[in-house]
C-alpha cells in the first residue's frame, strides 16, 4: 500500500485583492500569508489550441493558436493548483512573454511593459469531475473534483488580452468571496 502525501487547505479569495493580484506570484503571496510553504513549477510554455471558452474571451476562433504559460502550484510538496495562462498571439507572439520559465517581475508587468493597461476582469467558477491529465498532475485521489476557474482580463480600452485558467483540486481549497464595500443589501 502506497502512503498518501498528507493534504493540505489553502485560501483563495475572490475577487483577489488588487495588492496580491499584482505581486510577482498570486499563489505564493497567498501561501506566505497563510504560513504555507508554497512552491511553483512550470510545465510548458508554447502555442497551443484555444478551448473553445477561452477563445470566445480572448476573441479568437475556437481551436485558433494561442500563447500557454502552464504551471503547477505546491502547498508544501502536495500539488494543489495548475494554473494556465492564455495569451494572444498577435499580441503577445514572439515577445518574452512566450519565453521559457517565470516572468519577472511579474506576467501583470510583462503585459503591462507591452502597452496594455488593466481595465477589468470577469471570474467564473465551476465545480466538475478532473479530466485525466488534471487527476493525474493533482495527484487526485478517485472521487476528488476540482473547481476550475477562469479569468478573462481586458485592457482599459476593451482588448482581451489575458485569460488564467485555475484548476484547483476542491479537497485542498478553501474559496473566500467578498461583498464590495459600499454594495452590501440584505
Amino acid at each position: 500500500m502506497t502512503e498518501r502525501k498528507p493534504r493540505v487547505v489553502v485560501r483563495r479569495a475572490l475577487p483577489t485583492e488588487p495588492a496580491v493580484r499584482g505581486s510577482a506570484s498570486l499563489f505564493m503571496t497567498e501561501a506566505e500569508r497563510q504560513g504555507v510553504s508554497a512552491g511553483r513549477r512550470m510545465l510548458y510554455v508554447g502555442p497551443e489550441p484555444a478551448p473553445a471558452d477561452v477563445a470566445e474571451a480572448l476573441e479568437v476562433g475556437s481551436g485558433e493558436p494561442v500563447l500557454a504559460r502552464r504551471k503547477l502550484l505546491l502547498a508544501g510538496d502536495v500539488p494543489v493548483r495548475i494554473a494556465t495562462s492564455y495569451l494572444r498571439l498577435d499580441l503577445f507572439g514572439g515577445t518574452p512573454l512566450g519565453e521559457p520559465g517565470f516572468v519577472t517581475p511579474s506576467l501583470q508587468a510583462g503585459i503591462e511593459a507591452l502597452g496594455h493597461r488593466f481595465g477589468r476582469a470577469e471570474e467564473h467558477l465551476v465545480a466538475r469531475e478532473p479530466r485525466p491529465q488534471e487527476a493525474e498532475t493533482l495527484d487526485l485521489d478517485p472521487g476528488e473534483w476540482v473547481v476550475r476557474i477562469l479569468r478573462a482580463s481586458y485592457a482599459a480600452d476593451g482588448t482581451p488580452v489575458h485569460v488564467l485558467e485555475t484548476v484547483c483540486a476542491a479537497s485542498r481549497h478553501v474559496f473566500t468571496i467578498t461583498q464590495v464595500t459600499g454594495a452590501d443589501e440584505f
